[in-house]
């Protein structure tokens, strides 16, 4: 039970650290993703704004592309191709009003009828002055997207129309970084922010276990304290040294200890009290019982000696209905101040039991000799069931297991009519062949559901509490005595009873396991 206390802080422990752990692996985690995102999208407008730069030279320069086109295409291209080389990774082309792609850059391949969005390309125009980037078509691939820039293009004649006759469309940056900017982005970005997230972590972690350490110290010294308790009981005078803490800093560790301690202090302060009417009670009962019987046995003894006196006597028929009234109530008060000195004796906590090791189908046998001449008279069949197993070895108090027995086929007698039948059986529990299950059977009456869950309780009577077999009634107190003694031999008690079926009782006890598994 100790070692199971013990355990608990661990685990809590191991809980926090993983907890700590987790979190700063998803942290470091989303601190590469946010800062890999970052410098993608960083490195995306900062192409944006060089492509725009890029455009504004060549507009500045070259204002008369739509006329060099339409002279010499050959030439446009190649001025295209000369003004790329100083744009690393970036495309020119000229455009219609109509997106459609007139020329580009000597690289470029781009398939023939190829189109950009112009709403893509407004964008672009309008996106110089508000920062960021456009994601815009690439004719060289139309279903992939590429940060572009794009300026309105006029033919250099004067017209009337001021509308833009094309546009000169950079496409300058692909969806994915490249190889070179993934080198500068591990080279500036990445180890730094990965060194530095390891000191985060690494820190983290130092700290974490001195928190976990700070935290679980003190539930381990209470759970020490707790498994003292339940180890050794509430029996002692003094808190357990756990809870004894020689530098107090009154926080909530400290309150949750002297609360604990303030619990335990009135638990044993009620416990001893509890005790004290307890050891009161069972000492006043057992001598109520021994002081009553001497008078009851006398009382007893002179009602049956005026019985005999009156049984010749026609003229005291009334006077010995009377005397028999008196003396049948006799013995039912002399036999429950015989079983409540009987159940005060088994609560004593000095109490021992002397078992021996027994076969339990020859005490039954011997059981149901002693009670035939009684079921002969209530005209009640007693068997014993033969045995299903050959080894029925238990160690028991002899007298104890007689005395269950006895209170045990007292009810089966009172409450079985006559022609009924009671049957003793002993058996190996077959869903727990280590118990054994010790059964008397009867066909009377049975029990009320709503009785059978307080049946063994001291003092309690079933709603028939008169037994119809034999006129008397129940005293709450044979079931309960059964019971205690069940649990004495670390067995517990069973009942089953249907109503004018019948009712099954059972003792199940430890089973003696046989020599050749003990060998």
């Amino acid at each position: 039970m100790k070692g199971a206390w013990l355990r608990r802080p661990t685990r809590v422990r191991s809980k926090i650290a993983l907890t700590l752990a987790a979190t700063g692996l998803i942290t470091a985690l989303g601190v590469m993703i946010t800062v890999a995102l970052a410098f993608q999208s960083v490195e995306r407008e900062s192409a944006s704004q060089r492509a725009h730069q890029f455009l504004d030279r060549v507009m500045a320069l070259h204002d008369n592309v739509f006329e060099l086109y339409e002279r010499h295409p050959e030439q446009l291209t190649i001025l295209f191709s000369s003004l790329v080389s100083f744009e690393p990774n970036s495309q020119l082309y000229l455009l219609d009003d109509e997106g459609a792609v007139l020329a580009g850059s000597g690289s470029a391949d781009w398939s023939p009828g190829a189109r950009v969005r112009l709403a893509l390309v407004r964008a672009a125009i309008s996106q110089q002055w508000l920062g960021g980037y456009v994601r815009g078509d690439d004719p060289r691939q139309p279903d992939a997207w590429a940060i572009v820039a794009a300026r309105p293009v006029q033919r250099s004649v004067i017209r009337s129309d001021p509308s833009a006759q094309g546009y000169l469309y950079v496409v300058s940056e692909r969806s994915s970084l490249r190889f070179g900017q993934w080198g500068v982005f591990r080279s500036s970005v990445a180890w730094p922010a990965l060194a530095m997230v390891v000191l985060v972590v690494g820190l983290g972690a130092c700290l974490a276990g001195w928190m976990t350490a700070a935290i679980t110290r003190p539930l381990h010294q209470l759970s020490l304290a707790v498994a003292q308790v339940t180890e050794e009981g509430l029996h002692g005078q003094e808190a357990p040294p756990a809870l004894a803490s020689d530098t107090p800093s009154h926080d909530e560790w400290d309150q949750l200890r002297a609360g604990i301690d303030l619990m335990l202090r009135t638990l044993r302060t009620q416990w001893h009290a509890l005790r004290r009417l307890d050891h009161f009670r069972r000492e006043g009962v057992s001598n109520l019982s021994h002081d009553l019987r001497s008078p009851l046995t006398a009382t007893v003894v002179c009602l049956e000696t005026l019985g005999q006196r009156w049984a010749t006597q026609a003229h005291a028929a009334e006077d010995r209905r009377l005397l028999e009234v008196a003396l049948r109530n006799t013995h039912n008060a002399a036999r429950l101040v015989r079983s409540l000195g009987e159940l005060a004796q088994l609560d004593e906590p000095s109490f021992e039991l002397r078992p021996e090791v027994f076969d339990l189908t020859e005490l039954l046998d011997d059981i149901a000799m002693r009670f035939a001449d009684r079921a002969l008279q209530h005209g009640v069949a007693l068997r014993c069931q033969p045995p299903e197993s050959e080894w029925l070895m238990a160690r028991v108090d002899i007298e104890l297991f007689e005395r269950a027995m006895a209170n045990l086929l007292d009810n089966a007698l009172k409450f079985t009519p006559r022609g009924g039948h009671i049957a003793l059986s002993v058996a190996v529990q077959k869903d727990a062949p280590q118990w054994v299950r010790v059964s008397v059977r009867d066909d009377g009456v049975g029990i009320a559901a709503s009785d059978q869950a307080r049946l063994f309780d001291r003092f309690y009577q079933s709603r028939q509490s008169v037994a119809p077999a034999t006129g008397e009634g129940g005293k709450g107190l044979g079931l309960a005595i059964v019971q205690r003694i069940a649990e004495l031999h670390s067995g517990s008690v069973s009942v089953s009873s249907q109503v004018d079926q019948g009712t099954c009782v059972s003792l199940i006890l430890p089973l003696l396991a046989p020599p050749s598994v003990l060998g």
